[in-house]
């Protein structure tokens, strides 16, 4: 997967995440099905933390809750971990075992190479 490839998806997901905070505000307001608390902050974690915290700020939603008002920022951080751990790892050509007939080779070529162990 191109750089650029991710950085889209990454855009568009957390485009989604922080329309999916103002989605549960508006419906708040309205009385209506919300959209669940584990859900949003899974969405979070999930590379969303960006898209959950600025939605957050912007519809002043869930700022009192402290599982948000800590839980985001730390999610930003989480993902930003993540994110770093897997292009060092991509940079570098590791191979990882994930299971007994299965592991990640990551190589520098602009793709993310899975492959199957026979």
């Amino acid at each position: 997967m191109s750089l650029g490839i991710f950085l889209g998806a990454y855009f568009l997901w957390n485009s989604y995440v922080f329309v999916a905070m103002g989605r549960d505000k508006r419906r708040a307001k309205l009385n209506r099905w919300r959209i669940s608390e584990a859900r949003l902050l899974f969405m979070g974690a999930m590379l969303g933390g960006v898209g959950l915290y600025a939605g957050m700020k912007y519809f002043h939603h869930k700022t009192t809750r402290l599982k948000f008002t800590i839980g985001a920022p730390l999610l930003i951080l989480v993902n930003l971990i993540l994110i770093g751990t897997v292009y060092y790892l991509w940079c570098s050509g590791v191979d990882i075992l994930v299971g007994q007939r299965f592991f990640l080779k990551f190589e520098y070529k602009h793709t993310l190479n899975c492959v199957f162990m026979v």
